[in-house]
């Protein structure tokens, strides 16, 4: 079986890597890989190559950064032709950025059957593009790899349970395989310094392209570092240029440069508590039992909210400093996001499904025509 991955950002490469290693002890599975470079720099993307052990792209398309709309013609343009040419049996998409979105799009044009990992999640919120480009991949798709059980109800509100499986989260499998390694790892000199400290990450548009909602999350992370304990913040390179461009720095939070999956991780597993307005950092939190504050009004991973251990706070400096004070008394954590075994159900769904119906094959199939029927099939 031929699988081909579209991937272009930092989460994605955790994702797939789950993939790459459960594929890679299947010699009947060619699993190959397309970098749209959705995320291109050196500490955003080849630094995650390295320390998750993902084998080399065998195709670079080298968008880079634009608008979504010419980030995302630009990802089609390239990819049309590396899909004809590969011609997979499946195409898996991961997650919801632009690179997620084109995918989906190219594939089902080329009539070319698609699964979609992490799919199912919704914030319900459709002024976030993450939230469309979801919708589009998981209506796109022929297999919806749905990673909890309020993934697989959104699913089945929307007519989508004959496609959906749930598999559990493939970023706990990489979790769990590399916590070990990222518990030895040095800290950075700028936290190794300190006897405590929380963790800050900021990168959303919604957030970085709104001055006043970034001018309210600096204030809140002055706050917390004055109040409480030092903020370590890595920051993204589009959250920097917004930072200088509003002159929104603040004075006592310590900002570093972006860090790699195991620096990240490292620094993860030893704070106090961490404030970010990323979905894969919140995940994160919870599978290490760290208490996060999150800097947005809505979360797609709602099962991080119970027993406080994750806080909504939005854009709110008042609603910030208070959950922060209030972290120390979160938890207990439950096992909501599978066993660490999710990237070996993925495959066999996708082995057991080889069959399945083609998109294009019928404009009148049912929907039944391509329910998800994989667990009687021989493993692969």
């Amino acid at each position: 079986m031929r699988i081909v991955s579209v991937i272009g950002a930092r989460p994605q490469f955790v994702k797939a890597a789950a993939l790459c290693r459960a594929a890679a002890a299947r010699p009947s599975i060619v699993h190959r890989i397309v970098h749209t470079g959705q995320h291109y720099d050196a500490a955003m993307s080849h630094v995650f190559f390295e320390e998750l052990g993902i084998p080399a792209p065998d195709h670079n398309l080298g968008i880079g950064s634009a608008s979504h709309a010419v980030q995302t013609a630009g990802i089609m343009q390239a990819l049309e032709p590396v899909l004809e040419a590969e011609r997979p049996d499946w195409v898996l998409l991961y997650g919801d950025t632009n690179s997620t979105l084109a995918g989906a799009t190219v594939a089902a044009k080329l009539c070319l059957p698609t699964a979609h990992v992490e799919a199912g999640l919704r914030s319900f919120n459709r002024r976030m593009p993450e939230e469309i480009n979801r919708i589009v991949a998981d209506h796109l798709s022929q297999v919806l790899l749905a990673p909890t059980r309020a993934a697989m109800d959104n699913l089945e509100r929307e007519g989508l349970a004959d496609r959906a499986v749930l598999t559990g989260d493939v970023m706990y499998d990489i979790t769990l395989e590399l916590r070990e390694r990222a518990a030895r790892r040095a800290l950075p000199p700028e936290a190794a310094a300190l006897d405590r400290f929380a963790l800050a990450t900021v990168h959303r548009a919604e957030n970085t392209d709104d001055p006043a909602r970034l001018a309210a999350i600096m204030e809140g992370l002055e706050r917390v570092a004055r109040e409480l304990c030092p903020v370590i913040f890595p920051v993204h390179p589009r959250t920097a240029k917004h930072l200088a461009a509003g002159g929104f720095v603040p004075r006592h939070v310590l900002l570093v440069p972006p860090a790699g999956y195991l620096d990240m991780a490292a620094l993860e597993s030893r704070a106090q508590f961490i404030l970010t307005d990323s979905g894969g950092v919140q995940k994160e939190a919870y599978f290490l039992e760290i208490p996060c504050i999150t800097l947005r009004d809505e979360t797609e991973w709602v099962e991080t909210l119970a027993n406080g251990c994750n806080t909504l706070a939005g854009a709110d400096a008042a609603r910030i400093a208070t959950a922060a004070r209030d972290a120390q008394s979160a938890g207990p954590w439950t096992a909501a996001y599978g066993t660490g075994q999710a990237a070996g159900i993925i495959l066999d769904v996708l082995c057991g499904t080889s069959a399945i119906t083609a998109p294009c094959t019928s404009a009148t199939s049912s929907p039944a025509s391509t329910s998800v029927d994989w667990k009687h099939a021989p493993a692969c």
